[in-house]
Protein backbone atom coordinates (compact mmCIF):
# COMPACT_ATOMS: atom_id res chain seq x y z
CA UNK A 1 0.00 0.00 0.00
CA UNK A 2 3.19 2.59 0.99
CA UNK A 3 4.53 1.91 -2.75
CA UNK A 4 1.36 2.18 -4.14
CA UNK A 5 0.92 5.51 -2.65
CA UNK A 6 4.42 6.26 -3.48
CA UNK A 7 4.12 5.85 -7.04
CA UNK A 8 0.67 7.57 -7.01
CA UNK A 9 2.51 10.42 -5.79
CA UNK A 10 5.91 10.41 -7.58
CA UNK A 11 3.00 9.92 -10.87
CA UNK A 12 0.84 13.20 -9.95
CA UNK A 13 4.17 15.43 -9.15
CA UNK A 14 4.72 14.68 -12.81
CA UNK A 15 1.58 15.22 -14.23
CA UNK A 16 1.49 18.56 -12.17
CA UNK A 17 5.42 19.36 -13.70
CA UNK A 18 4.17 18.96 -17.10
CA UNK A 19 0.98 20.87 -16.94
CA UNK A 20 3.03 23.59 -15.35
CA UNK A 21 5.85 23.37 -18.50
CA UNK A 22 3.23 22.89 -21.37
CA UNK A 23 3.20 26.30 -22.05
CA UNK A 24 6.95 27.23 -21.93
CA UNK A 25 7.63 23.78 -24.26
CA UNK A 26 4.72 25.04 -26.74
CA UNK A 27 6.51 28.70 -26.46
CA UNK A 28 9.73 26.90 -27.78
CA UNK A 29 8.36 25.07 -30.47
CA UNK A 30 6.67 28.40 -31.96
CA UNK A 31 9.39 30.98 -31.26
CA UNK A 32 12.13 30.26 -33.48
CA UNK A 33 14.72 30.97 -35.77
CA UNK A 34 14.23 30.96 -39.77
CA UNK A 35 16.00 29.02 -42.17
CA UNK A 36 16.29 29.49 -45.80
CA UNK A 37 17.49 27.44 -48.70
CA UNK A 38 17.97 27.76 -52.33
CA UNK A 39 15.69 25.37 -54.24
CA UNK A 40 15.64 24.63 -58.51
CA UNK A 41 11.93 24.12 -59.91
CA UNK A 42 10.81 22.78 -63.10
CA UNK A 43 9.34 24.59 -65.28
CA UNK A 44 6.60 23.25 -67.68
CA UNK A 45 6.09 26.11 -69.72
CA UNK A 46 9.48 26.92 -70.77
CA UNK A 47 10.71 23.31 -70.39
CA UNK A 48 13.62 24.62 -68.13
CA UNK A 49 14.00 25.36 -64.39
CA UNK A 50 13.12 28.26 -62.11
CA UNK A 51 15.42 29.49 -59.18
CA UNK A 52 13.39 30.21 -55.79
CA UNK A 53 13.54 30.04 -51.50
CA UNK A 54 11.98 28.01 -49.33
CA UNK A 55 12.27 29.23 -45.83
CA UNK A 56 11.11 27.55 -42.57
CA UNK A 57 11.17 27.11 -38.38
CA UNK A 58 14.58 26.38 -36.75
CA UNK A 59 15.92 26.24 -33.70
CA UNK A 60 18.81 28.14 -34.27
CA UNK A 61 18.97 31.15 -33.54
CA UNK A 62 18.35 33.83 -35.58
CA UNK A 63 20.29 36.14 -37.60
CA UNK A 64 20.70 38.11 -41.27
CA UNK A 65 21.69 37.12 -44.20
CA UNK A 66 22.71 39.24 -47.03
CA UNK A 67 21.68 38.37 -50.89
CA UNK A 68 22.68 40.70 -53.29
CA UNK A 69 20.44 43.61 -51.84
CA UNK A 70 18.32 41.88 -49.91
CA UNK A 71 19.08 41.68 -45.86
CA UNK A 72 16.82 38.29 -45.10
CA UNK A 73 16.34 37.82 -41.48
CA UNK A 74 17.21 33.73 -42.00
CA UNK A 75 20.11 31.66 -41.69
CA UNK A 76 21.28 29.98 -44.99
CA UNK A 77 20.74 26.01 -44.19
CA UNK A 78 19.70 25.99 -40.80
CA UNK A 79 18.41 22.76 -39.70
CA UNK A 80 14.56 22.81 -39.61
CA UNK A 81 12.37 21.96 -36.97
CA UNK A 82 10.39 18.40 -37.89
CA UNK A 83 7.06 18.29 -38.57
CA UNK A 84 4.33 18.81 -41.15
CA UNK A 85 3.61 22.78 -41.57
CA UNK A 86 0.98 24.31 -43.66
CA UNK A 87 2.69 25.77 -47.23
CA UNK A 88 2.46 29.29 -48.80
CA UNK A 89 4.11 29.67 -51.95
CA UNK A 90 4.65 33.56 -52.76
CA UNK A 91 4.46 34.90 -56.73
CA UNK A 92 6.28 38.36 -57.38
CA UNK A 93 5.18 41.04 -59.27
CA UNK A 94 6.52 41.88 -63.02
CA UNK A 95 10.10 42.48 -63.13
CA UNK A 96 10.11 40.97 -59.54
CA UNK A 97 12.37 38.98 -57.73
CA UNK A 98 11.89 35.53 -55.45
CA UNK A 99 13.58 37.37 -52.73
CA UNK A 100 10.98 40.91 -53.27
CA UNK A 101 8.88 39.24 -50.07
CA UNK A 102 11.37 37.71 -48.56
CA UNK A 103 9.89 39.69 -44.88
CA UNK A 104 6.23 38.38 -45.38
CA UNK A 105 7.91 34.90 -45.90
CA UNK A 106 10.58 34.72 -43.08
CA UNK A 107 7.38 36.29 -40.79
CA UNK A 108 5.12 33.51 -41.50
CA UNK A 109 8.23 31.25 -41.12
CA UNK A 110 9.13 32.53 -37.57
CA UNK A 111 5.49 31.77 -36.55
CA UNK A 112 5.29 27.86 -38.01
CA UNK A 113 4.94 28.18 -41.80
CA UNK A 114 6.86 26.83 -44.87
CA UNK A 115 6.93 29.46 -47.21
CA UNK A 116 8.32 28.71 -50.95
CA UNK A 117 8.87 31.57 -53.37
CA UNK A 118 9.91 31.38 -56.89
CA UNK A 119 11.47 33.94 -59.75
CA UNK A 120 8.64 33.59 -62.54
CA UNK A 121 10.79 33.09 -66.32
CA UNK A 122 10.96 35.60 -69.05
CA UNK A 123 9.11 38.15 -66.05
CA UNK A 124 11.83 38.96 -63.32
CA UNK A 125 14.19 41.76 -63.10
CA UNK A 126 16.46 40.67 -64.99
CA UNK A 127 14.18 39.18 -68.26
CA UNK A 128 10.41 40.53 -68.93
CA UNK A 129 10.18 39.23 -72.55
CA UNK A 130 7.38 37.35 -71.68
CA UNK A 131 5.68 39.85 -70.89
CA UNK A 132 1.85 40.66 -72.54
CA UNK A 133 2.26 36.64 -73.41
CA UNK A 134 0.97 33.58 -72.65
CA UNK A 135 4.35 32.37 -71.45
CA UNK A 136 3.47 34.96 -68.87
CA UNK A 137 -0.01 35.66 -68.03
CA UNK A 138 -1.28 31.74 -68.72
CA UNK A 139 2.54 30.53 -67.71
CA UNK A 140 2.32 32.07 -63.75
CA UNK A 141 -0.03 29.96 -62.13
CA UNK A 142 1.29 26.79 -63.92
CA UNK A 143 4.66 27.70 -62.32
CA UNK A 144 2.99 27.93 -58.69
CA UNK A 145 1.89 24.83 -59.04
CA UNK A 146 4.63 23.42 -60.42
CA UNK A 147 6.40 24.66 -57.35
CA UNK A 148 4.13 23.02 -55.17
CA UNK A 149 4.55 19.84 -57.24
CA UNK A 150 8.49 19.87 -56.83
CA UNK A 151 8.04 20.48 -52.96
CA UNK A 152 5.55 17.59 -52.56
CA UNK A 153 7.60 15.23 -54.46
CA UNK A 154 10.87 15.63 -52.65
CA UNK A 155 12.07 13.11 -50.00
CA UNK A 156 13.14 16.63 -47.66
CA UNK A 157 10.62 18.88 -48.18
CA UNK A 158 7.81 16.60 -48.23
CA UNK A 159 8.39 15.51 -44.53
CA UNK A 160 7.79 19.24 -43.63
CA UNK A 161 4.76 20.47 -45.79
CA UNK A 162 0.63 19.18 -44.96
CA UNK A 163 -0.45 18.80 -48.20
CA UNK A 164 -3.72 19.81 -46.73
CA UNK A 165 -3.01 23.04 -45.96
CA UNK A 166 -1.41 25.26 -48.87
CA UNK A 167 -2.05 28.74 -49.45
CA UNK A 168 -0.63 31.36 -52.19
CA UNK A 169 0.14 34.92 -51.75
CA UNK A 170 1.19 37.56 -54.89
CA UNK A 171 1.40 41.51 -55.34
CA UNK A 172 0.58 42.82 -58.57
CA UNK A 173 0.86 40.34 -61.59
CA UNK A 174 1.70 37.78 -58.52
CA UNK A 175 -2.15 38.71 -57.23
CA UNK A 176 -3.60 38.07 -60.68
CA UNK A 177 -1.52 34.40 -60.34
CA UNK A 178 -3.20 33.94 -57.10
CA UNK A 179 -6.38 34.61 -57.94
CA UNK A 180 -6.19 32.21 -61.21
CA UNK A 181 -4.89 29.23 -58.64
CA UNK A 182 -7.68 29.98 -56.46
CA UNK A 183 -10.07 29.68 -59.60
CA UNK A 184 -10.70 32.92 -61.22
CA UNK A 185 -10.79 33.25 -65.44
CA UNK A 186 -9.13 36.68 -67.06
CA UNK A 187 -10.59 37.66 -70.58
CA UNK A 188 -7.71 38.84 -72.19
CA UNK A 189 -10.00 40.52 -74.72
CA UNK A 190 -10.34 43.22 -71.96
CA UNK A 191 -6.57 44.41 -72.15
CA UNK A 192 -7.53 46.00 -75.73
CA UNK A 193 -10.94 47.69 -74.49
CA UNK A 194 -8.94 49.26 -71.15
CA UNK A 195 -6.09 50.65 -73.74
CA UNK A 196 -8.72 52.16 -75.51
CA UNK A 197 -9.73 54.29 -72.82
CA UNK A 198 -6.16 54.84 -70.93
CA UNK A 199 -4.00 54.99 -74.16
CA UNK A 200 -1.46 57.20 -72.18
CA UNK A 201 -1.61 54.32 -69.32
CA UNK A 202 2.19 53.39 -69.62
CA UNK A 203 2.17 50.99 -67.46
CA UNK A 204 -0.44 48.56 -68.99
CA UNK A 205 -0.30 49.79 -72.64
CA UNK A 206 3.25 50.70 -73.19
CA UNK A 207 3.52 47.87 -75.45
CA UNK A 208 0.16 47.63 -76.76
CA UNK A 209 1.39 49.10 -80.46
CA UNK A 210 4.09 46.98 -80.57
CA UNK A 211 1.81 44.22 -79.60
CA UNK A 212 -0.76 45.31 -82.38
CA UNK A 213 1.92 45.42 -84.53
CA UNK A 214 3.43 41.49 -83.88
CA UNK A 215 -0.68 40.67 -84.72
CA UNK A 216 -0.82 42.45 -87.95
CA UNK A 217 2.85 41.07 -88.93
CA UNK A 218 0.86 37.58 -88.47
CA UNK A 219 -2.30 38.45 -90.25
CA UNK A 220 -4.48 38.67 -87.01
CA UNK A 221 -6.55 41.35 -85.31
CA UNK A 222 -5.65 42.77 -81.98
CA UNK A 223 -9.34 40.61 -81.18
CA UNK A 224 -7.92 37.53 -82.64
CA UNK A 225 -4.84 38.00 -80.92
CA UNK A 226 -6.74 38.38 -77.32
CA UNK A 227 -8.97 35.24 -78.38
CA UNK A 228 -5.60 33.00 -79.22
CA UNK A 229 -3.93 34.10 -75.88
CA UNK A 230 -7.78 32.93 -74.36
CA UNK A 231 -6.65 30.13 -75.75
CA UNK A 232 -3.97 29.20 -74.73
CA UNK A 233 -5.65 29.09 -70.60
CA UNK A 234 -5.46 25.54 -70.70
CA UNK A 235 -2.58 25.00 -73.14
CA UNK A 236 -0.24 23.73 -69.76
CA UNK A 237 -3.52 22.41 -67.92
CA UNK A 238 -5.82 24.04 -65.71
CA UNK A 239 -4.17 27.10 -63.94
CA UNK A 240 -6.60 26.46 -60.98
CA UNK A 241 -5.33 24.05 -57.94
CA UNK A 242 -7.87 22.11 -55.70
CA UNK A 243 -4.83 21.68 -53.45
CA UNK A 244 -4.61 25.68 -53.01
CA UNK A 245 -7.16 26.98 -49.99
CA UNK A 246 -6.40 30.55 -49.78
CA UNK A 247 -5.34 33.19 -51.57
CA UNK A 248 -3.57 36.78 -50.08
CA UNK A 249 -3.41 39.31 -52.70
CA UNK A 250 -1.87 42.71 -53.13
CA UNK A 251 -2.53 45.61 -55.48
CA UNK A 252 -3.41 42.66 -58.17
CA UNK A 253 -3.23 43.34 -61.77
CA UNK A 254 -7.04 42.74 -62.15
CA UNK A 255 -8.86 44.88 -64.96
CA UNK A 256 -9.04 41.68 -67.34
CA UNK A 257 -11.44 40.07 -64.87
CA UNK A 258 -15.28 40.53 -65.62
CA UNK A 259 -17.75 39.41 -62.45
CA UNK A 260 -18.12 35.94 -64.08
CA UNK A 261 -14.54 35.24 -64.25
CA UNK A 262 -13.92 36.48 -59.92
CA UNK A 263 -17.27 34.24 -59.32
CA UNK A 264 -15.55 31.25 -59.99
CA UNK A 265 -13.13 30.99 -57.18
CA UNK A 266 -14.90 29.45 -54.09
CA UNK A 267 -11.94 29.61 -52.06
CA UNK A 268 -11.56 32.63 -49.10
CA UNK A 269 -9.15 35.62 -50.48
CA UNK A 270 -7.64 38.57 -48.69
CA UNK A 271 -7.44 41.52 -50.30
CA UNK A 272 -5.00 44.19 -50.19
CA UNK A 273 -4.15 47.78 -51.81
CA UNK A 274 -3.82 51.59 -51.99
CA UNK A 275 -5.87 53.86 -52.75
CA UNK A 276 -3.69 55.93 -54.52
CA UNK A 277 -2.02 53.36 -56.70
CA UNK A 278 -0.76 54.83 -60.30
CA UNK A 279 0.54 51.67 -61.43
CA UNK A 280 -3.14 49.46 -61.18
CA UNK A 281 -5.33 52.11 -60.40
CA UNK A 282 -8.12 50.91 -57.95
CA UNK A 283 -11.23 51.31 -59.81
CA UNK A 284 -10.13 49.51 -62.41
CA UNK A 285 -8.35 46.48 -60.51
CA UNK A 286 -8.40 45.61 -57.18
CA UNK A 287 -11.81 47.80 -56.25
CA UNK A 288 -13.20 46.96 -59.70
CA UNK A 289 -13.48 43.02 -58.64
CA UNK A 290 -13.92 43.85 -54.91
CA UNK A 291 -18.09 43.70 -54.91
CA UNK A 292 -17.20 40.44 -56.78
CA UNK A 293 -15.54 38.88 -54.60
CA UNK A 294 -18.06 36.50 -52.91
CA UNK A 295 -15.44 34.53 -50.54
CA UNK A 296 -14.04 37.76 -49.28
CA UNK A 297 -12.61 36.96 -46.20
CA UNK A 298 -11.02 40.29 -45.59
CA UNK A 299 -10.37 43.40 -47.51
CA UNK A 300 -7.48 46.56 -46.29
CA UNK A 301 -7.10 50.12 -48.23
CA UNK A 302 -4.03 51.90 -47.91
CA UNK A 303 -4.48 55.00 -47.47
CA UNK A 304 -2.41 57.13 -49.80
CA UNK A 305 -0.14 54.27 -50.46
CA UNK A 306 0.96 53.98 -54.37
CA UNK A 307 1.62 50.50 -55.59
CA UNK A 308 5.10 49.93 -54.59
CA UNK A 309 4.28 50.26 -51.24
CA UNK A 310 3.72 46.20 -51.00
CA UNK A 311 7.61 45.62 -52.08
CA UNK A 312 9.52 44.55 -48.61
CA UNK A 313 11.25 47.94 -46.75
CA UNK A 314 14.28 48.46 -48.75
CA UNK A 315 17.95 47.53 -47.80
CA UNK A 316 20.18 50.80 -48.50
CA UNK A 317 21.66 49.00 -51.39
CA UNK A 318 18.47 48.63 -52.97
CA UNK A 319 17.59 52.34 -52.21
CA UNK A 320 20.47 53.49 -54.20
CA UNK A 321 19.59 50.88 -56.76
CA UNK A 322 16.15 51.36 -57.31
CA UNK A 323 14.78 54.11 -55.86
CA UNK A 324 11.17 54.61 -57.58
CA UNK A 325 10.24 50.93 -56.30
CA UNK A 326 11.54 52.11 -52.67
CA UNK A 327 9.67 54.89 -52.32
CA UNK A 328 6.61 56.07 -50.73
CA UNK A 329 4.29 59.17 -50.76
CA UNK A 330 4.46 61.57 -47.61
CA UNK A 331 2.55 60.16 -44.85
CA UNK A 332 3.01 56.64 -45.87
CA UNK A 333 5.51 54.47 -43.54
CA UNK A 334 6.52 51.29 -45.25
CA UNK A 335 7.33 49.97 -42.18
CA UNK A 336 4.01 50.17 -40.54
CA UNK A 337 2.30 49.15 -43.37
CA UNK A 338 4.38 45.46 -43.35
CA UNK A 339 4.09 45.73 -39.90
CA UNK A 340 0.19 45.37 -40.17
CA UNK A 341 0.11 43.70 -43.53
CA UNK A 342 2.67 40.60 -41.95
CA UNK A 343 -0.28 40.06 -39.07
CA UNK A 344 -2.79 40.34 -41.57
CA UNK A 345 -1.41 37.26 -43.60
CA UNK A 346 -0.53 35.50 -40.74
CA UNK A 347 -4.06 35.54 -38.87
CA UNK A 348 -5.53 35.11 -42.13
CA UNK A 349 -3.62 31.87 -42.94
CA UNK A 350 -4.06 30.84 -39.78
CA UNK A 351 -7.73 30.66 -39.94
CA UNK A 352 -8.33 29.57 -43.34
CA UNK A 353 -5.48 26.69 -42.79
CA UNK A 354 -5.91 25.51 -39.72
CA UNK A 355 -5.82 22.27 -39.03
CA UNK A 356 -8.81 19.85 -40.16
CA UNK A 357 -8.10 18.45 -36.20
CA UNK A 358 -9.14 21.72 -34.49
Amino acid sequence: MHATRFRWAHTLRWLVLAWLLAPVLLFAQTATGVGFQAITIPDPVNQGSMPGYVFYPTAQAGGVTQVGPYDVEATRNAPPLPGARPLVVISHGNGGSDLGHNALATYLASHGFVVATLEHPKDNFHDTSGVGHDVVLAGRPIQVKATIDALLGDAHWKTLIDAQRIGVAGFSAGGYTSLLVVGAVPQFARFIDYCHRYPKDEAICHDASKIEAQARSQGMSMQQWAANLQGSLSHWGSTADPRVKAAFVMAPLSLIFDQAGIEQIDRPVFLYYGDADHILIPPENAAHIRPWLKTLAGVKVVHKADHWVFIDPCSTTLKQDNPVICSDPPGVDRIAVHRQLDADALAFFRKTLSSPTH
